[in-house]
């Protein structure tokens, strides 16, 4: 599958088959394409908690405040991504900028994650509801959970969506010669 086919071809998974085991081989081949993702000065500034069984379950359970993600459940596998300190080079710039290099960073390894998960043709959903105490208590982790993917197959019948997003005019804007100041 290119990378345009896994696009296409990735979208949240909310039904997942929970008596599917995830291969060892799959999850090893998401957390090499995951550790070659970039970030800024390649500090890596977060920390992937891989969760099976009894955990899996409290960690989903743990997304599932007021009634949402109940499909994490099913889930086999979910990846907590927590948040762990800016190497000295991006902590300056992120200072220094202004911005958020850590959030970017987390951005790019769940798409690589989920990007990867569907190469290997498993389901994903990326999920931000989450409760961070508990997840950190249950996980043993310091640093704040930003995100938990879940990764596992999809149901079966569980078909391929039509994918809803702007039309290219309105997302994209080109400049060619440099815009005057107002």
């Amino acid at each position: 599958m290119n990378f345009t086919e896994i696009a296409q071809n990735r979208q949240s998974c909310r039904s997942y088959a929970p008596e599917r085991e995830v291969e060892q081989e799959k999850l090893e081949r998401i957390l090499a394409s995951a550790r070659l993702a970039p970030s800024a000065c390649n500090g890596q500034p977060y920390q992937l908690t891989l969760c099976r069984g009894e955990t899996a379950k409290r960690v989903a359970k743990a997304t599932q405040g007021m009634g949402m993600n109940r499909f994490a459940s099913d889930a086999p596998v979910l990846l907590v991504i927590s948040e762990a300190p800016y190497c000295k080079t991006a902590a300056l710039g992120a200072k220094v900028k202004n911005n958020d290099y850590r959030s970017i960073d987390i951005g790019i390894v769940a798409a690589y994650i989920t990007a990867e998960a569907c190469a290997q043709g498993l389901g994903s959903c990326i999920l931000g509801w989450l409760d961070d105490a508990e997840i950190r208590k249950l996980c043993g982790l310091k640093g704040a959970v930003r995100l938990v993917i879940t990764l596992g197959y999809a149901a079966e019948g569980d078909r391929l969506r039509t994918k809803k997003r702007k039309d290219m005019d309105e997302l994209v804007r080109v400049v060619e010669d440099p815009v005057s100041e107002m």
